[in-house]
């Protein structure tokens, strides 16, 4: 009896739901996913990665970059997305020294991410492999290598994954220089490269930045590029230098980041930043994937309050360009510095702190340092897009520093 009462009750409410007006059953099918933006967003819109000035979009505007070799300026472009990019620098550094080899988890088969795509067949087995999975021994043999004086290639397969080879790398790969001292040996020629950053839904091992760690350590270099063109001359240069680099790529970029690259070899400075754009009333200094939504932001910010916004890509994280940054900052007097990493310790604390202690320009400052960062929390899964820093936050600080 009870139960032929509950079915009852069941169906009569069953059928209370389809005799609704149809207009209440869109309303809830069309409900916002919490991954879009709000149809009347004005500033939280998605990054056109198609119409960014970020990316060079035509050959010449490639063929016009700063810092780009004559070898580079007098080349063919192609149309090539960053994991294509990063695929092309890899291919050439095997091709042009035979020293350069490449290992790391599923390497061999073109990797998580296809940066190796091919590159087995191209250059063989011995020097594109995979390994087991392991990261310290990954560590342990590239130092090796780079020892005895090949030029290895190493991929930690998500920069989440690194911590186990931090030993490895800090207290080896660093230190191998200064300890062999006369001797003259270092392990110069190693190259480890890392996905990092956030994409919306990686949650707490596959959204790291981990790259301020590595930049309290004297001995290693650390590169995030922001763009194709940048990847692959950074990557050649960091593969062809003298000392151990943390090559670090935002995956999100990976598919999402196209335009046109040089053909030919060429690499980019070390060490040297690169004024995306000029400006004279506020600075913003960013990397990797940030410097879009910063651009976006001073778009904005521009076209709303008549100013004019300086974009600063600082390529290499560690050592970075303090000339470069301090002349942009004496010339605004207000700076922001923007990352995805935790506010905390972060390469923004060290901006901030270096611009405070150079006298030339701290007295050129007319409001504090602002740093605009991810929080001071692990990475969550539904709300990883509250965690990064949004053309909203970016644009706050804008008119914060301006209002001081």
């Amino acid at each position: 009896m009870k139960s032929s009462r509950s079915i009852r009750l069941i169906s009569r409410r069953a059928a209370s739901y389809v005799s609704r007006p149809t207009s209440r059953l869109t309303t809830t099918t069309e409900r916002r996913q919490y991954s879009t933006h709000p149809p009347n967003a004005r500033l939280n819109l998605p990054i056109d990665y198609s119409a960014t000035p970020l990316l060079s979009h035509s050959s010449q505007t490639a063929l016009a970059t700063p810092d780009l070799p004559s070898e580079g300026k007098n080349s063919t472009t192609k149309r090539m997305n960053l994991f294509q990019a990063i695929n092309d620098a890899l291919s050439t550094a095997l091709t042009e020294d035979e020293n350069v080899i490449i290992f790391g988890e599923d390497v061999a088969f073109g990797g998580v991410f296809r940066c190796t795509m091919k590159l087995a067949e191209l250059h063989g087995g011995e020097r594109v492999f995979n390994t087991p999975l392991t990261e310290q021994g990954i560590m342990g043999f590239a130092i090796g290598a780079a020892a005895e004086g090949l030029r290895p290639v190493a991929e930690i397969q998500f920069a989440d994954y690194v911590y186990p080879a931090f030993d490895q790398l800090v207290n080896e790969a660093a230190k191998y220089r200064y300890r062999d001292g006369s001797c003259g040996r270092s392990v110069g020629g190693l190259t480890v490269r890392m996905p990092c950053g956030g994409v919306g839904h990686g949650a707490l091992y596959h959204s790291q930045s981990p790259e301020s760690l590595f930049t309290h350590i004297p001995g290693l270099r650390v590169v995030m590029p922001r763009s194709p063109l940048q990847a692959k001359g950074l990557l050649l240069a960091a593969i062809r230098s003298n000392d151990p680099v943390i090559f670090m790529e935002p995956k999100i970029l990976y598919r999402a980041a196209v335009e046109q690259v040089p053909t030919a070899a060429y690499t980019l400075p070390l060490g040297k930043a690169d004024v995306i754009k000029e400006g004279k009333d506020v600075t913003i200094v960013s990397y990797g994937q940030p410097l879009y939504t910063c651009n976006a932001a001073l778009e904005k910010a521009e076209a709303d309050l008549g100013i004019s916004v300086e974009l600063i890509d600082l390529r290499t994280i560690y050592p970075w360009d303090k000339e470069t940054i301090f002349k942009s900052v004496q010339k605004t007097g207000r700076v922001l510095v923007v990352h995805e990493a935790m506010v905390n310790a972060g390469v923004g604390a060290e901006v901030a702190a270096a611009i405070q202690e150079d006298p030339e320009t701290f007295v050129r400052l007319e409001a504090p340092v602002q740093r605009v960062a991810g929080w001071s929390i692990h990475t969550p899964l539904m709300y990883e897009k509250f965690n990064v820093p949004d053309v909203a936050r970016i644009y706050d600080s804008i008119k914060n520093t301006l209002e001081y």
